[in-house]
């Protein structure tokens, strides 16, 4: 939370981390390879999904997935769930990527963003052409290429699991489609930005790799509905985290800029719940929210709102209401208790994480 001392990261999720990252690693070093055998220029986006995929992420999909299947009974270590965790971390890579191009943003994990990377190349060498359409071209190609990787990861899963995969990527499509459409309408109303919420971030997040984990172990029939009323709550509850962070976060933890999110106009529940409490004083101070150039002074105001109006206690009070919601929920599935007791750890990071 917003003062707080950085959150502890727990090990239910770094045990998963490395055997995810070192598939990455085999995966992207064999891909490298093989094409700078056909071309020496094949190394640079390469190089670039690597930096990305391997330099930084919290890996909480692999996590919810792992432990989702260690718990309907899977092994630990099994070749298929750190495929799926691989395929996860590789999507993740192509919605960022993407993401960035659609919203302008030029910092990323505290460094500059792949179409902004390419941008500047361009205009060192004084290529030909557009810089800005060659930037975004290149980290379109890239943010494909990750989702193909992503692809060929789960392509051995069994028919169950692939079909969840498949729900979880138009899901995420979905969702995208409705937060950069309610950054350009402007406006938003909670119910929606609650749905944008959910579709953008929280099933693919949490629900969905859940769902993949227990496909993964044959337990999806009997796990899909239990799992959902925790990786329902506790998505939401993530997304929401992450929009406070937007706003109020750290750039030194986050490594995205302060008040991005409110350059883009990003529609959230936040804002929502703010632009119908706030006086009309207030509501000019908000009405600059989706312009690029939003000064630090506009951003510290905006957040003032936020607070002033109770949209911030509001959306804090949500969090934690969601949150005990998922880990009450784990009362009722049929997972073991090492699996329980790594999700509960896992929602708590979830709703108080500080990155």
């Amino acid at each position: 939370m917003i003062g707080s001392p950085p959150t502890e990261v727990p090990a239910a999720l770094t045990t998963v981390a490395a055997p995810v990252e070192a598939r990455l690693r085999s995966i992207l070093e064999t891909e490298r390879a093989r094409w700078v055998a056909v071309d020496a220029d094949l190394a640079a986006p390469i190089d670039v999904l690597t930096r990305f995929v391997l330099d930084g992420g919290k890996r909480l999909r692999p996590a919810f997935c792992h432990w989702a299947f260690v718990g309907a009974g899977g092994a630990p270590g099994d070749s298929g769930v750190i495929d799926a965790g691989a395929a996860f971390e590789m999507l993740h890579a192509f919605a960022l990527i993407h993401d960035d191009v659609m919203d302008g943003s030029s910092i990323r994990r505290g460094e500059s963003t792949v179409h902004v990377t390419f941008d500047a190349d361009h205009q060192e060498s004084a290529w030909s052409g557009e810089a800005r359409r060659f930037g975004e071209g290149i980290a379109i190609l890239i943010g494909d290429l990750a989702e193909v990787y992503a692809d060929r990861l789960m392509s051995n899963a069994p028919a169950a699991a692939f079909e969840v995969w498949n729900e979880l990527k138009i899901e995420l499509n979905i969702g995208q489609f409705l937060d950069v459409l309610g950054a350009a309408r402007g406006g938003v109303d909670l119910q929606t930005a609650r749905r944008i919420v959910r579709y953008k971030s929280g099933k693919y997040t949490i629900e969905r790799p859940l769902h993949v984990g227990a496909a993964l172990a044959g337990r999806l029939d009997e796990l899909e509905e239990p799992l959902s009323h925790y990786g329902e709550p506790l998505g939401e509850a993530f997304q929401l985290r992450d929009d406070i962070l937007g706003t109020f976060g750290d750039t030194a933890r986050t490594g995205k800029p302060v008040g991005d999110d409110l350059r883009e106009g990003k529609p959230t529940p936040i804002l929502a719940v703010a632009h119908e409490r706030a006086t009309p004083t207030q509501l000019q101070t908000l009405e600059r929210i989706g312009c690029l150039d939003l000064s630090l002074d506009e951003i510290l105001a905006i957040q003032a709102v936020f607070t002033d109006t109770g949209a911030l206690a509001e959306i804090e009070s949500s969090i934690s209401q969601l949150t005990a919601q998922a880990i009450k929920a784990l009362e009722i599935i049929d997972v073991s208790t090492e699996a329980c007791q790594a999700l509960e750890a896992l929602a708590v990071y979830v709703g108080t994480r500080d990155l």
